[in-house]
């Protein structure tokens, strides 16, 4: 049934489409009634394409429909009242018009029918843990590993949103977003090792990116290209970056070496590292004070923390904004084949499309678009990548790690999956195969659960992401734990030192239990005092001065949102406790009226409240925006509801 002219060098001509639903009836014509179609993950997937086929197959069940994909994007749905009187007005603003992808409808909504399987390696972040058809569904999978699955499962349609331009009369496609597994799998079907039909649906928004990215007008069998399908780019909005977060980037940017090569995942830790790392660069005394506050008498252990004269070069799976400003402040400008930057794959903000659209063929070229088995591994050409990542630093996000080292990025005890693995065991293991590079596994020291502070540094765990054998440096806003090549009970003296002081004592007495440490060790009185309020205290500080800022890269919320945000948090961890929520509402009563104040709560839409529910969310918030100012709280709490 297959276009055999796809495995051969002969020229054929690609069918042009402007109706999804067509388009859908040719894919089924031409590879019959059993599709296994092979998504891009995040921001490469061709919506209209995926739910014209997702419809025929809900239409008609003698379809077998396979997706493979991962990073399924969906805006948030409120999850409350006040969520949704937050959300509502803005979600135009923030996200734009992003087509919903009816799969991920049908499939949380439980409508999707049983001749529809949808396989993903990596969801966003929590938001499939109350599905359990996406759960049982869940493929565990480094990222390098994925291709020769989607092979192995026989793929027979590859669908892919791309940039295109026309030159001189003759159309050029860009795989643009996701070059990650697309460019493999395009390989894979030029060498015989696949067999599949290339389905692209072209998107004006999406920049086009040169080098690896351009793909053969020859390559596409099917292509859907219609003012009527073309849509805005699903936006990631610009998070603000907690006190926390802030410690964390700041210590991280201690690690990375003038010269060296860095790695650096999405979500607000990461644009606290690269806002940290330009801080270092452009205002290296004020970033060496900082450090001095923030560590508990160990500032020296990592003093590598210059300016960057030689710079950086970046090869991350991840393209983030981070990286494009540390580019602009001529922290990265250490070039390895022309390109400052080597990615796979992005998925970003709105201001980050653009500015990608607006730069010359010869600036965007030096962000090279390539494979993940590039990025993430050393196989194949190998020589000449570790000559290029030299001093390298791969700095990604944990969820809990143990005081014997091991950490867990992906799931929760009961083996529900909140993420995937995807590219952090790559990079672990590529930090240990390089002879200078080193692993930063970065997590906060607590949580917040169901009102109750839990720590993230556990005993232990009942599965783990990152063994204990591949401990390398783990940092908390607390500090750097350095664990290579250590015995058991240096490491968990280290781990204790970037514990929160609440839960030192009792992680000791565990590990004292373990026999696993000595009976009579003590923790040293320099870490002794790893309070959250020590950090606020600093980072606040250094706020004031305007050298950490809550939205380092410019913010998609306007000035009275980035107000609501910590003030609506505020409100949030009152929900499981009812003598807080008094507290809060007491504070609404005598709390002064302002402007400010004013203005937050007409835009939630209470300044005229309808009933007694109203009337208390009104007091509510007017109690947290003045807990918030007077008493300093932290501007920059997430609502993680606007993350992704």
């Amino acid at each position: 049934m297959f276009r055999t002219a796809s495995l051969h060098n002969v020229p054929k001509v690609t069918i042009h489409f402007a109706s999804p639903d067509a388009l859908a009836d040719a894919v089924i014509a031409d590879v019959g009634k059993r599709i296994v179609l092979a998504l891009p993950l995040g921001l490469g997937k061709p919506c209209h394409v995926v739910n014209a086929l997702v419809e025929k197959a809900v239409a008609d069940s003698c379809i077998e429909l396979h997706i493979f994909t991962a990073l399924t994007l969906e805006p948030p749905e409120p999850d409350n009242a006040l969520e949704k009187r937050f959300m509502e007005p803005a979600r135009k603003r923030l996200f734009g018009d992003y087509p919903r992808l009816s799969y991920a409808q049908r499939l949380r909504d439980r409508r999707l029918p049983a001749n529809i399987q949808v396989n993903e390696f990596f969801f966003l972040a929590g938001r499939w843990l109350g599905v359990p058809r996406a759960q049982t569904a869940h493929i565990a999978a480094n990222y390098t590993h994925v291709l020769g699955y989607m092979i192995e499962r026989g793929a027979n349609v590859l669908a892919q949103l791309v940039a295109r331009r026309e030159v001189g009369g003759t159309k050029h496609f860009s795989l643009a977003s996701n070059t990650d597994l697309s460019i493999d799998l395009l390989q894979a079907r030029r060498q015989g090792r696949a067999n599949f039909v290339m389905v692209a649906q072209a998107n004006s928004e999406m920049p086009f990116m040169t080098g690896d990215a351009v793909v053969d007008a020859d390559e596409i069998d099917y292509l859907l290209d219609s003012p009527a399908t073309d849509f805005e780019l699903f936006s990631a909005p610009r998070r603000p970056i907690e006190a926390t977060d802030q410690a964390i980037g700041l210590h991280a940017a201690r690690l990375v070496r003038d010269g060296g090569t860095l790695q650096v995942g999405i979500g607000s830790i990461g644009d606290a590292v690269s806002a940290a790392l330009i801080l270092r660069h452009e205002h290296n005394e004020d970033f060496r004070e900082i450090i001095g506050e923030l560590s508990a008498g160990e500032a020296d252990r990592f003093s590598d923390c210059g300016v960057f004269e030689a710079g950086l070069y970046a090869s991350s799976e991840m393209f983030v904004l981070g990286l494009l400003e540390l580019v602009e402040h001529d922290v990265i400008r250490r070039e390895v084949d022309g390109a400052l930057v080597h990615a796979g794959f992005f998925v970003e903000s709105r201001e980050f499309y653009r500015r990608l659209r607006e730069m010359s063929d010869e600036e965007r070229h030096r962000f090279r678009m390539t494979s993940v088995a590039f990025t993430n591994q050393l196989y194949g050409d190998e020589d000449e990548k570790r000559a290029a990542r030299v001093k390298a630093c791969f700095i990604n996000n944990a969820m809990k790690a143990t005081l014997l080292g091991a950490v867990i990025s992906d799931g929760l005890e009961d083996g529900k999956v909140v993420s995937g693995v995807g590219g952090q065991f790559n990079f672990v293991t590529q930090a240990f195969a390089l002879p200078d590079a080193r692993s930063v596994l970065t997590l906060q020291a607590t949580r917040l659960s169901k009102g109750e502070v839990e720590s993230n540094i556990v005993w232990s765990f009942a599965h783990e992401t990152i063994p204990r054998h591949l401990r390398d440096i783990i940092i908390t806003e607390y500090g750097i734990a350095d664990l290579r090549g250590k015995p058991d009970g240096e490491v968990i003296a280290q781990m204790l030192s970037i514990a929160d002081s609440r839960f030192q004592q009792g992680l000791l007495e565990k590990a004292k239990h373990a026999g696993k440490i000595d009976k009579d060790y003590e923790i040293s009185k320099a870490y002794r005092h790893n309070s959250p309020e020590r950090v606020e205290r600093v980072v606040g500080k250094w706020q004031d001065a305007g050298y950490l800022k809550v939205f380092p890269f410019g913010s998609d919320f306007t000035e009275i949102e980035q107000r609501l945000l910590p003030a609506l948090s505020e409100m949030g961890r009152t929900r499981y406790s009812k003598r807080q929520m008094f507290r809060l509402a007491r504070d609404g009563w005598g709390a002064d009226s302002n402007a400010q104040d004013d203005a937050c709560i007409q835009r939630m839409g209470l300044d005229q409240p309808r009933g007694l529910k109203q009337r208390l969310y009104r007091l509510l918030l007017r109690g947290a925006l003045a807990r918030v100012r007077d008493d300093g709280a932290d501007q920059s709490d997430q609502v993680s509801s606007f993350q992704s």
